[in-house]
């Protein structure tokens, strides 16, 4: 752990949220001395944000928490060219009319995490397309495009990955970071901002960003700071990109994924991944985490549920998350007091052979027969703890959640797996 004495990075440092910084001296000492801008960017190419952006958002929770001003760029601008990083095909480009309403949609995540206004550290929410869609291109190019070589870009990862793989980049994509890095320079102008962050993926435009400054403050006679910092990649242990399950996006819109689902996500954490979750994404102390990280066996269940609570507290307030805990803590460990729900029993040994999975949803008469069974699961209503299943497999051990398995066909069809000694 790095030894540094602001607030804000000795926080973002002890929960795992530090990749790479530019002169980290010199930014915690930005940090000591007064107020920083900081800012992270997020296009607009749906209408909700989903888990995965989750990072990014507490990082701006922890940046206002510790006395400092958040800005929340969404990329009205931007989103009309499509980031390239770690794609092999350009993003389908949007209507104006498709983006304001993305904006309008991808605001209402932010609104329980930061506090907005006009106070020294209260967030702001700005459109990159204010400025981007009123710049001359030739007058672009002219002031700003002499600061960028070709052969610097071609070594960036979101253009060299893409042509190692042989796929095609248009000249609209390649000028994206050449977009971004102006978006630090007219936030730092307009607002102050002296730090950059985001994801790892970001580093390249990042420091595009932090070298614009330098060169535009440079060739002014006058001296700008700009500091980049970046976030891990946050994986689970089973090696899979964040924000992602076998049904879909986890959306943090209420609307578009309940909080009793958003629950269940976080319930469903590999036993491996609890403290890293636990440090990124609730305001539990640290020692309270490290003690919760060392639970083992059964008892690493009951870290699962407070992380599922307090997450769930944080986006949907405590009332919803402790309504979701409720429901869940009924369906599984009271089985059929909920909902009334069927249950078969099977043997703790039976199960680690291998369970097939169509016979218990035929003993609780969830379907007729393995062919329909196998018709739900290409159609997505067959699950496993609330979860889709997107291939036939055999149930086993670490299905179990509080003792039993929950098996549903649809959102109207339930039952229990119980399983025994």
């Amino acid at each position: 752990m790095s030894d540094f004495r602001s607030d804000f990075l000795r926080t973002l440092d002890e929960r795992g949220f530090i990749h790479q910084t530019t002169d980290p001296g010199a930014l915690d000492e930005a940090f000591l001395n007064g107020t920083v801008t900081a800012y992270i960017g997020f296009d607009a190419t749906a209408d909700s944000l989903h888990v995965g952006s989750l990072t990014q958002i507490m990082m701006l929770h922890h940046l206002q928490r510790a006395g400092h001003k958040p800005i929340a760029l969404m990329g009205g601008g931007t989103t009309k060219v499509g980031d390239p990083t770690g794609k092999d095909e350009q993003r389908k480009l949007l209507s104006d009319a498709d983006i304001a309403a993305n904006i309008a949609g991808i605001k209402k995540a932010f609104d329980p995490f930061l506090t907005f206004g006009d106070g020294s550290n209260d967030a702001l929410m700005v459109n990159n397309d204010d400025w981007l869609s009123e710049l001359s291109y030739i007058s672009f190019l002219r002031d700003y495009g002499v600061h960028f070589t070709i052969n610097r870009m071609l070594t960036f990862d979101s253009v060299k990955l893409r042509l190692d793989r042989e796929q095609p980049m248009t000249f609209l994509e390649f000028n994206y970071m050449l977009m971004q890095a102006y978006d630090f320079l007219e936030l730092q102008k307009r607002h102050g901002c002296i730090l950059q962050m985001g994801g790892s993926d970001q580093w390249g435009n990042i420091i595009n960003g932090v070298e614009l400054i330098r060169r535009v403050s440079a060739a002014e006679g006058r001296e700008r700071h700009a500091y980049g910092l970046t976030t891990p990649l946050v994986t689970t242990a089973s090696g899979k990109k964040m924000g992602k399950t076998e049904s879909g996006a986890v959306w943090l819109n209420g609307d578009k994924f309940s909080p009793y689902d958003y629950w269940q996500f976080w319930r469903n954490t590999d036993d491996a991944d609890v403290g890293k979750m636990l440090r990124r994404f609730t305001l539990l102390p640290i020692d309270e985490i490290e003690r919760l990280e060392k639970l083992e066996g059964g008892e690493i269940n009951e870290a699962k549920k407070i992380l599922a609570t307090e997450a769930t507290a944080l986006l949907h307030g405590r009332e919803a998350a402790e309504k979701a805990a409720e429901t869940a803590r009924q369906t599984f460990e009271q089985g059929s007091a909920a909902s009334d729900l069927p249950s078969v029993e099977v043997s703790a040994a039976e199960l680690a052979e291998g369970l097939p999975l169509f016979r218990p949803f035929q003993e609780l008469s969830l379907i007729a027969s393995n062919g329909e069974g196998r018709r739900h699961i290409k159609g997505g209503a067959l699950k496993i703890n609330d979860e889709p299943l997107i291939e036939e497999r055999p149930l086993n051990p670490e299905d179990v959640r509080d003792g039993a398995i929950k098996l549903s066909i649809g959102k109207k069809k339930h039952g229990l797996v119980k399983v025994s000694s």
